[in-house]
């Protein structure tokens, strides 16, 4: 009889100990009477968002579609095309690459060209996105009237990202980065032309994002290197007020525990950011030990992969029945906002929201900063934002695309696998 008592007190404790948990993560996802009026509440008709390189677009009646470019697509009817000119090399020691791997049958399979970037202007009811792969990056304007794609600027080793347009000064900022960990906000028309950076540094500038005709706030990083020069991580991310007539730039927030990013400003100056705590990158000084031990061994890996390439050059054989396709990538991982996220993991343990299950965890925060200082937490596990007409603000978790109703909570509006930024 004790026993069951004993049981039965144990269940009660676990059911009240899950109520008051609900009870805590729905408050977190809500405001605070009265700071209601920060977020206005609206019907959001259009949107879009980038996912896992994609770029898809939500109509006001609700229905998704993907964005393809007919720029891809003509890379892809070239391939195809030169594939039908070398298929007599399928199967022969010509259709080996070096390391002794048949390349891929299906060609589109290696094209890599990404949507890096999107902005919507929603006036004109076009897209405007950037697209690159390894080497190019091309400026694109996409008419979802009429369904027909204008490519505005296209260069080599060119890479941008965050773009964010001014209707009125018809200009476009965005984030330039380069291959050596650098990146600089930049300023252009937006055709492409009138193209200049307005940082410079060593430090990793992005999230571009206008204040006024004069002033731009953006997200910046500083970088940690070693003595050979080679990006070993980076600072905290701060925010930074540039003015862009003089170059002047003044610091926003700053804090070494924290990263403030993708700054945005509503119509009565209010700041909205993204908070989550800095994680700063462990060096570990065992490295230089065991590169110096497994030298012999990738030594030896190297002079097989040479003799195994000439054996698959004269006989069509390789050395060994395990050379075989390089294996993938792992899926289940996933880049957000410079972060790796183990999607499995974070599916499993993170907080739903409305139900939607999240990518990143309740410590990245949407946070409202008014011209007094003062800081409101709006939301929390909140891996993008953006702030559309009348104030009206869209943020996804990773899985979901959420809005706020006239009370401050989270209604959903989208869900799919992967959603890395929102756009409206």
């Amino acid at each position: 009889m004790h026993i069951i008592s004993i049981l039965l007190g144990i269940i009660l404790l676990f059911l009240v100990y899950r109520h008051n948990n609900n009870n805590a993560s729905q408050s977190s996802d809500t405001i605070p009477a009265a700071d209601n009026n920060r977020v206005r509440s609206t019907n959001i008709t259009q949107m879009a968002y980038l996912s896992r390189g994609k770029l898809f677009y939500r109509a006001a009646d609700g229905t998704v579609e993907q964005i393809h470019s007919k720029h891809v697509e003509q890379i892809i009817a070239r391939m195809e095309q030169n594939k039908k000119v070398h298929g007599w090399k399928e199967n022969t020691s010509w259709d080996t690459s070096f390391a002794g791997n048949q390349q891929p049958k299906d060609r589109n399979d290696a094209i890599n060209i990404d949507f890096a970037a999107a902005h919507f202007n929603q006036q004109d009811n076009k897209l405007i996105y950037f697209l690159r792969d390894d080497s190019f990056g091309g400026l694109f304007e996409y008419d979802l009237k009429d369904k027909t794609e204008l490519r505005l600027l296209h260069k080599q080793n060119f890479s941008l990202s965050d773009l964010s347009y001014d209707p009125k000064q018809n200009k476009l900022l965005c984030c330039s980065d380069f291959a050596n960990g650098i990146a600089n906000i930049a300023l252009m028309d937006p055709d492409g032309s009138n193209y200049g950076e307005l940082t410079a540094g060593d430090s990793f500038d992005c999230a571009p994002y206008w204040v006024d005709d004069e002033q731009v706030v953006y997200q910046s990083q500083g970088h940690a290197r070693n003595k050979a020069g080679f990006v070993l991580g980076f600072g905290p991310a701060s925010l930074q007020l540039m003015n862009i007539k003089t170059a002047e730039v003044t610091p926003v927030i700053e804090d070494d525990n924290y990263d403030f990013m993708q700054p945005q400003v509503c119509s009565n100056g209010d700041l909205y950011y993204i908070r989550r705590p800095y994680q700063a990158v462990k060096v570990e000084a065992g490295n230089a030990l065991l590169d110096t031990l497994l030298l012999p061994f990738r030594l030896l890996r190297a002079v097989f992969h040479y003799l195994n390439f000439f054996s698959m050059m004269y006989s069509a054989k390789p050395l060994t029945s395990a050379s075989g396709p390089k294996n993938q990538a792992d899926a289940k991982e996933i880049l957000l906002k410079g972060k790796r996220i183990d999607a499995e993991r974070a599916l499993q343990k993170e907080a739903r929201v409305n139900g939607v299950p999240s990518l990143v965890p309740s410590s990245w925060q949407l946070i409202c900063r008014n011209k007094q200082g003062q800081q409101t937490l709006l939301t929390t596990n909140v891996a993008s934002f953006s702030i559309g007409e009348n104030d009206a603000i869209v943020y996804t978790n990773g899985c979901g695309i959420f809005t706020f109703d006239g009370q401050g909570n989270s209604n959903v509006l989208h869900k799919d696998k992967v959603i890395e930024t929102v756009i409206i």
